[in-house]
């Protein structure tokens, strides 16, 4: 059975953060591994408050996990701090896990922030290097590129600057701020474009941790970037479809609408 980790914050409700990567990573069939770097009291209308956990316990629930077992996919999100950044980067340092995928998380649904603006060029140095593929949003990928997107031409930019940094693959995502919610996939050389028939719907809490960890699950299981992405997608689109309806602000998806489908 293949393993995958998620280094991330949780989210009580259950929609995103650890909570929506573990479901995640049960509905592709691999055997998932949590380390908490923050405590999110937030729920499908707004964050209320985080609290960090500490660097030294951080750094110890990661070697608690490659010390018995050894995942095959990391998936790192939510990395409120800068002390937080430098602890986990310095664990992938050591441990060199292969299939790393970071998803810069930086807002809620909501527009609520999970990082301050002021801690991404930490990210940007101590740990963006480390990513097989980095998937960043429209408002992510403008903090870090330094540019505004409004195109998928934009998209192109954006990717080769972030691209520039670092990381090894670029997935920047269109989402609801872009017509076919087009993803742009830059591989350095290449690009790979995804777009799908734009989904009228709040139900998107949690998307983007969905995707990267389904992303690193599909790594995990022996799928190339491009068909890991291609594969994620259409996952999270069949989860958004077939979403619950919980909550009174952006709802949750329905994580395991393949595996217990609508009567």
């Amino acid at each position: 059975m293949k393993k995958v980790l998620t280094i991330a914050g949780s989210d009580c409700s259950g929609g995103a953060g650890v909570q929506a990567d573990l479901k995640t990573m049960a509905a592709h069939g691999v055997f998932g591994m949590s380390v908490i770097v923050s405590v999110v009291a937030e729920n499908t209308a707004r964050v209320i408050d985080i609290q960090d956990i500490s660097p030294k316990m951080i750094e110890e629930q990661i070697d608690a996990v490659f010390e018995d077992i050894v995942p095959d996919a990391v998936k790192i999100g939510m990395l409120s701090s800068p002390a937080c950044m430098k602890a986990v980067a310095g664990k992938l340092a050591q441990y060199k896990p292969q299939h790393i995928v970071i998803d810069p998380v930086m807002f809620a649904k909501n527009g609520d922030a999970l990082m301050d603006p002021a801690s991404v060029g930490t990210l940007i140095e101590y740990v963006l290097p480390f990513a097989d593929i980095l998937t960043p949003n429209i408002p992510e990928a403008q903090y870090i590129a330094d540019m505004q997107i409004k195109t998928p031409a934009d998209m192109e930019e954006a990717a080769r600057r972030i691209h520039a940094k670092g990381c090894r693959n670029v997935l920047v995502k269109g989402g609801k701020n872009m017509a076919g919610a087009v993803d742009v996939l830059y591989d350095g050389t290449d690009f790979h474009r995804y777009e799908i028939a734009q989904l009228d719907t709040t139900n998107t809490h949690g998307t983007g941790c969905t995707l990267s960890s389904a992303i690193a699950s599909n790594l995990a299981l022996g799928y190339s970037i491009p068909e890991a992405v291609e594969r994620a997608k259409s996952y999270v689109t069949d989860a958004i479809r077939h979403a619950p309806g919980l909550g009174k602000g952006c709802g949750p998806l329905n994580h395991f609408c393949r595996i217990f489908p609508e009567e």
